[in-house]
């Protein structure tokens, strides 16, 4: 078999924006397997960049400076990071349309059907999410790039991550607008933590690292493009399990409260959060995914770092960095009156059941 670098040697890949929790990773990936990679953003992030990654500063959202910038540039592979709406990917079907070997789209393994009718979720489970806009977008960009496609055999590749995380980034169930650390605070300071539904339903989260090495195959490949792809670890925990977790990497008991994910949802739209989105629409489904196809386009691919090794490689990343502790105060308030409002309600069908 050709070595991933030798089979890369000399091809040339244009990341749109770059300096995320899956771009950065592929950047890496890539630029270890041999590609010359670019990364085209507003540069206001480029201390992530990995070393020997060349940098063009322009805003994809100016089409005509994107174009002006990129007059005389050919690229084998364009994978576009931000594009969320269907006006993004017409964009860049005007961008890349005869000038690119393959146009990668990040779509979301969120679009898949929810409620889900069978496990295990596969490439061809029908895309439907009646909870969250954003995976509706997501499903607008695969129509119009797939209807692109059979037209005139736009070199279009789909891939699906479904909750993908690095060591900065915790994997929880709910966190308010400053991620995940508010979450580690309250148990730190004994407070309950809340767990959506009864805690068992099965997730999956895989590691920026890993999901790097299925992308990285993909690009350049023959046989991927026209296709849509998921890429996830196969294992599962349950939130109860990935919450034990993370408490026990803390060297702390975890007092689990379970509330419905309904109840939590209208509650966060009270608050301004999205959690309907978040948790009817992703989160708070049982997930198991069938990763054959990626394993058969890309047979390197194989996830090395167990969630619960992740996972407490992140509590440890935040609780040895102070810069990633940002406290949350309104959603720590948020929780409390959630948890109170059960306690309340609890506490009101005991007395009318006393009579």
């Amino acid at each position: 078999m050709e070595h991933p670098k030798t089979a890369a040697f000399g091809k040339k890949a244009l990341f749109i924006g770059g300096t995320g929790v899956i771009s950065t990773a592929v950047c890496r990936r890539a630029l270890a397997c041999g590609w010359q990679v670019t990364v085209l953003n507003r540069g206001t992030n480029n201390a992530r960049l990995p070393e020997g990654a060349r940098s063009i500063t322009a805003d994809i959202r100016d089409e005509t400076a994107v174009a002006e910038a990129l007059a005389h540039e050919h690229f084998d592979v364009a994978a576009d990071f931000i594009a969320f709406t269907e006006a993004d990917v017409q964009r860049d079907m005007r961008l890349f349309g005869g000038r690119v070997g393959q146009y990668i789209f990040i779509s979301s393994a969120s679009a898949y059907q929810k409620p889900l009718a069978a496990l295990p979720i596969t490439e061809s489970t029908p895309l439907v999410n009646p909870y969250w806009q954003y995976s509706r977008d997501k499903i607008a960009c695969e129509d119009a790039l797939m209807a692109r496609h059979r037209a005139d055999g736009f070199p279009v590749t789909i891939v699906r991550p479904s909750h993908t995380y690095c060591t900065r980034n915790l994997v929880v169930a709910l966190h308010g607008v400053h991620g995940g650390w508010q979450v580690l605070a309250r148990m730190l300071a004994g407070k309950p933590t809340i767990i959506p539904g009864d805690g068992t339903a099965r997730w999956t989260a895989t590691h920026a690292d890993d999901f790097a090495v299925g992308f990285v195959g993909l690009m350049g490949n023959p046989h991927a493009l026209g296709t849509a792809v998921h890429i996830t670890t196969d294992e599962t925990m349950t939130w109860d399990q990935i919450y034990v977790v993370i408490a026990g990497a803390m060297g702390r008991p975890l007092h689990a409260v379970h509330i419905a994910s309904e109840f939590l949802a209208a509650c966060g739209k009270a608050a301004g959060y999205d959690f309907e989105g978040a948790l009817l629409g992703d989160k708070a489904a049982n997930v198991r995914f069938d990763n054959t196809k990626i394993k058969r386009l890309v047979p390197e691919f194989c996830c090395k770092i167990s969630m619960a090794q992740g996972l407490r490689e992140t509590v440890h990343w935040m609780l040895s960095h102070p810069e990633a502790q940002m406290p949350d105060p309104d959603f720590d308030a948020w929780c409390d009156r959630v948890l109170a409002a059960r306690q309340a309600a609890m506490e009101a069908f005991e007395r009318g059941a006393r009579g």
